[in-house]
């Protein structure tokens, strides 16, 4: 079964508690660098919803705009 894809908001909380846990400076290298990974997939994620919203709401606009 696959696995459901986190919300912006989930995506989001745990970002802000993978920055908390860097900021503390207690990671090891391993857990940093698996952080990092996780980091960065987080965001692109954020990126792509942002972009398909931004996309619909411009398409939304533009419809009305056409009345």
């Amino acid at each position: 079964m696959a696995k459901k894809e986190e919300s912006y908001n989930e995506a989001i909380k745990r970002l802000r508690a993978i920055v908390a846990e860097i900021e503390q400076g207690d990671l090891d290298v391993d857990l940093l660098a698996d952080r990092v990974k996780e980091a960065t997939r987080l965001i692109q994620l954020c990126k792509d919803k942002l972009y398909k919203v931004d996309e619909e709401v411009k398409k939304v606009l533009e419809e009305l705009s056409d009345e």
